[in-house]
């Protein structure tokens, strides 16, 4: 959430420019619309920011984005697992003596106070399918611990 307490709505205050208000951004099927709402043409702040949250919304309903205060985390190219929060990596051992680390998949997540926190599944002790499988259970387990159940489309 940014400092406006609106999704994709942030304060820009550049006193050496004399620029002050909110700058709307709004992403969608990889273009990114903005917008500079100033205080100063809209009087103040609060009427700027109120123009600004008025501008989204009809940006976001033209473009058929669903309104949503709730960060999409969307794919990544670099992501490798084709899972969200689920990543294959090497944990060094920690061990003095011990050469190299081992595999595993390791999974994140964020709280719903935004902190974030991650666990492993050993590739060597689970094999690879059994521990990618027990990872995206892990990380499907926290989503619905956060979000709640997933709601079946009609």
């Amino acid at each position: 959430m940014a400092d406006s307490g609106y999704k994709s709505i942030s304060r820009i205050d550049e006193p050496s420019k004399k620029t002050h208000g909110w700058y709307v951004r709004v992403y969608s099927k990889g273009s990114m619309y903005a917008k500079f709402f100033s205080d100063a043409r809209y009087s103040d702040a609060d009427q700027a920011l109120a123009a600004a949250v008025e501008y989204r919304d009809a940006l976001e309903h033209k473009l058929g984005k669903p309104r949503s205060e709730r960060t999409v985390v969307q794919r990544s190219p670099r992501n490798q697992s084709g899972v969200i929060g689920v990543r294959r990596r090497t944990k060094s051992s920690g061990k003095k003596g011990r050469e190299a680390g081992y595999e595993v998949f390791e999974v994140t997540w964020n709280s719903a106070s935004g902190r974030m926190h991650r666990t492993s599944v050993s590739i060597d002790k689970y094999g690879e399918v059994e521990a990618f499988r027990r990872a995206v259970e892990i990380r499907q387990q926290k989503e619905r611990e956060i979000y709640g159940p997933a709601v079946e489309a009609e």
